[in-house]
Parts: structure tokens; C-alpha cells; sequence
């Protein structure tokens, strides 16, 4: 899969860089080309100037043949090439006059006869006359040489070809695109060098992404996407957010792994917990069943074990529908609960239960917060009846409650032996119990879901020998951040 993506990769570099070689050589070709255009427009347009103004002399002069073999008006010898001056980035062409009839022969000029060169200039004009009437130079080939042509008729009725040669105009274009196509082929070439090395440098990160990728899938979920030295705003986002998502996908895998483990582990321990009374029951129905319990006070006794297995069967049951329906989130039935007066009916009611023990309560007057009333009642049934069961009938306790900082804190503390360390930081694990006492273990665990629910925290102070003091802190009334739901009819 990595070499997949890192071909990938590469293919994605060679794309961008020949993806700017074409756009760069589309470029240079338009500008070669516009650049070619315009010279070759330029210079023909100054040949083409210097045609036609003298084809002009000679139709506003009003000469005949027998007058320019007599004057030479032309300045030029009818008999040569003629050749201007170089005003031009490319030699002046040479310049060819020829006189024809009207049939388009060429004729001589005194003594002097048309030269082979001027013969074949006469001979590619099929209609000198209409080469006269035209106002716009033409373009033909003399001996396979480009000329461009015009023609003036003289007052007699004779007719001058004038052509001047455009050779050496095309052999400096053709040289001008040689060396535009050499430029742009070494340009070309540096810029597929230079988006190679870019690209690379550029996509760096890219290919650290994907190689994080690759050691995800393999099982790393630690594996982070390092910083650029050389990072593009964009890429560097890119890697902040990949990053992030990463981490919030590890934190997802390790809470599922650790759910997992609870629920394996819940669901272990609720079976042990269920099979002593079940096993407890089936035995004595086995004893039943098989007649050997004769006498009444027997079956009596049986009958209580029975009732009371079943009983304690009913509250684990109980309780582990409390922290189902805690671990799902329910809706709270949120209203003004008097929670001073709640902590004074806990404790009259562990003196009821135990008149022996010393109860102190520091809950005078009303402190009111936003909570479900049942679920706070639990919270102190269950911190009371952990102290109840879990101390001796003479250890003092004390039920307290109070406000700080717009935080409600109850406190629940006795003088038992307390615990160690190892334990107290599992007290609010489920079926824990210390030193393999009394319950089910899943009193303290439901005081925290019920605690969390309401948006609050729980927290445990101990040590051998100095007791257990669980503090409840819930938000003042107001404050809970709870969607609301009144019901206070």
C-alpha cells in the first residue's frame, strides 16, 4: 500500500511538471510566433514602401522606353542587381528591373539585353499588365528565390517589372526561429529542473502525510505528521487539522478500547455476582426437591436463605439498571431541590437505623440547587449506607453541606479505618470491593454517574486509620448547564 501511494505521489509530480513545461512551451511558441509575425510584417512592409514609390517615379514621370535607354533616369544599371542601403536588422534585398512589352516579353534597353536573371523574373509574371494595375506587391519565385513584385507602365505603354529579392528576409527569419526554438528548448529544460526540485521540496509534507497514514494502518495511532522547514501556509493547515483529527482519532480508539474493557469486565463481574445467590437458590431447591428437609424449622430456615438470596439478587439487579440508565444519558427531571433539608433527612434516618452512632450534620437553613431530586436522594442513600455497613456502630459521622465559590459541596466523612491508597483510587470502580467486604460494590459507582449527570464531580479524601470522607461538588442553583426540564408544579 505505501509503495501504491508513493507512486502515487510521484506520478502527481511528474503530472505538475509536465503540466508547466506544456503551458511554458505553449507560451514560447505564441510568443515566437507573434514575435516572427511582426518582423516579417515590418520588414515586408518597408520593401513594399520602397516598391511602390518607385513604381510611382516612374508613373508620375511620364517617361518612355526610348527616353530611360537615352537618360538612364532610373540611377540604377538595367543590366544588374540592384543593391540598397542596409537599413534594416537584415541586409537590404537586391533590387531587379526588367522592361516587357505588353505580350510580356522582355525587351532590351539600347544595348543592353535582359540578362537570364531578368528573363526568368518576365517569365514568372504570367500578366505584367495586371501586375501593373495592382496596387499591392506580389509575391514570386525567381530560380526558386522569393521576390516581391510590382510593375509600372510606362507612358508608351511599356511595362517595368521591379522586383526586390525577400531571400535574405526569410533566412533571417528562419535563423531568428532556429535561435527562439534553441532559447525555449534550454528554458524548457531549466523549467522541468526547477519543478522537479520545487515540486519535491513542495510536496514533502504530502508524502510525510502518507507515510503517517501507512504507520496508522499498520497500528501506530501515535504517529503524527512532523512540521516542514519550508511550510506553505496552506500545507501547514493541512497538517494542523490532519493532526488533530488524528488525535481525536486515537482519543475515540483508546475510549473505545477502554469501554470495551469495562463492559467485558462489567459484564464478568455482574455475572459473578449473580451466580452466588442463583447458586445459593439452586442448591436449596435441590435439597428441597430431594425430600431431606424434614423438619418445619429447616424448611423455615431454608425458605428465609431462599427469600434473602433473592432479595439481594433484586437490588444487584437493580443497581445494574441504574448504571445502565446512567451510562445512556437520561433525561434529568431538573427543579429546585432544598438540598440542606435532604442531607437533615439522611441523617434522621441513619438514627433511626442505628441510634447507637454519633451523627453530626451541618445543614442549617435551605441551599437550594437545580438537580433530580431521586437521583440526590440515592446519592446520599448510597454514602450513608456505605458508611453504614462498612463501619462499626460507634464510628462518628458527619453529613455537611455547603456553598463556595457558587459551587454546592455535600460531605460525607466518617472516622472508620479507612483505606489505602491502591484502594481508594478503585473506589469508584463497579463490584469493588475493599478488603472483600459487604455489597455489591456499585454503591459509590452509581454516587459518581449520578454526580456526573448533574454536571458535577466527586472526590474521595482517605488514609489508614483516618477515615472516608466522599465530597460531592454540584453547580449552585442556576449554574447546572442542564437542558431544562421543570417540574416544579
Amino acid at each position: 500500500m505505501r509503495r501504491r501511494r508513493r507512486h502515487g505521489l510521484h506520478s502527481l509530480r511528474v503530472q505538475l511538471t509536465v503540466a508547466n513545461v506544456v503551458l511554458l512551451s505553449l507560451g514560447i511558441v505564441m510568443a515566437t510566433a507573434v514575435s516572427l509575425m511582426a518582423a516579417r510584417f515590418y520588414l515586408l512592409d518597408k520593401i513594399d514602401t520602397e516598391l511602390k514609390a518607385s513604381r510611382t517615379s516612374l508613373n508620375t514621370a511620364g517617361f518612355t522606353l526610348r527616353q530611360i535607354e537615352s537618360l538612364r533616369e532610373l540611377g540604377v544599371e538595367l543590366d544588374k542587381f540592384g543593391a540598397g542601403a542596409a537599413t534594416g536588422p537584415l541586409p537590404a534585398p537586391a533590387v531587379l528591373y526588367v522592361a516587357v512589352d505588353p505580350a510580356g516579353a522582355p525587351v532590351a534597353l539600347g544595348p543592353l539585353r535582359p540578362t537570364p536573371r531578368q528573363r526568368a523574373l518576365a517569365a514568372a509574371v504570367a500578366d505584367p499588365a495586371a501586375v501593373a494595375a495592382d496596387e499591392d506587391p506580389r509575391d514570386v519565385l525567381v530560380r526558386g528565390e522569393p521576390y516581391r513584385l510590382v510593375g509600372a507602365r510606362l507612358s508608351d505603354g511599356t511595362i517595368i517589372l521591379i522586383g526586390t529579392s525577400t531571400g535574405a528576409l526569410h533566412e533571417g527569419m528562419g535563423k531568428a526561429l532556429r535561435l527562439d526554438l534553441a532559447f525555449g528548448t534550454l528554458l524548457l529544460a531549466v523549467l522541468a529542473c526547477v519543478t522537479m526540485f520545487s515540486v519535491r521540496r513542495r510536496m514533502r509534507p504530502l508524502e510525510d502525510m502518507v507515510e503517517t497514514s501507512s504507520e496508522i494502518a499498520e497500528g501506530d495511532l501515535t504517529a503524527r505528521v512532523p512540521s516542514s522547514r519550508h511550510p506553505t501556509q496552506e500545507v501547514e493547515q493541512l497538517r494542523l487539522a490532519l493532526n488533530s483529527m488524528l488525535h481525536q482519532v486515537e482519543s475515540a480508539h483508546r475510549t473505545r478500547e477502554r469501554s470495551a474493557a469495562q463492559l467485558r469486565r462489567f459484564v464478568a463481574d455482574a455475572s459473578h455476582e449473580l451466580r452466588t445467590p442463583l447458586a445459593a437458590i439452586r442448591g436449596y431447591l435441590q435439597l428441597y426437591d430431594k425430600g431431606m428437609l424434614q423438619e418445619r424449622a429447616e424448611r423455615r430456615r431454608v425458605w428465609d436463605r431462599v427469600l434473602a438470596e433473592t432479595d439481594r439478587m433484586g437490588r444487584l439487579v437493580d443497581e445494574l439498571l441504574t448504571l445502565a440508565r446512567l451510562d445512556q444519558r437520561p433525561e434529568l427531571r431538573l427543579r429546585n431541590v432544598d438540598l440542606s433539608r435532604l442531607v437533615r433527612e439522611a441523617a434522621e434516618d441513619l438514627r433511626v437505623q442505628q441510634p447507637d452512632r454519633p451523627v453530626a450534620v451541618a445543614a442549617e437553613g435551605a441551599l437550594l440547587v437545580r438537580a433530580d431530586e431521586s437521583g440526590l436522594r440515592q446519592v446520599l442513600g448510597n454514602l450513608v449506607g456505605n458508611v453504614r455497613v462498612h463501619t462499626p456502630t460507634e464510628v462518628p459521622v458527619r453529613l455537611g453541606v455547603e456553598r463556595v465559590d457558587g459551587v454546592v459541596r455535600l460531605c460525607v466523612a466518617d472516622e472508620g479505618p479507612g483505606l489505602g491508597e491502591e484502594d481508594a483510587g478503585r473506589v469508584f470502580d463497579r463490584f469493588f470491593r475493599a478488603g472483600g467486604g459487604a455489597g455489591s460494590g456499585l454503591g459509590l459507582a452509581i454516587v459518581q454517574g449520578v454526580v456526573r449527570a448533574h454536571g458535577g464531580e466527586v472526590s474521595v479524601a482517605t488514609a489508614p486509620g483516618e477515615g472516608l470522607a466522599v465530597t460531592v461538588s454540584l453547580p449552585a442553583r442556576g449554574q447546572s448547564g442542564l437542558p431544562p426540564r421543570d417540574d416544579d408544579a
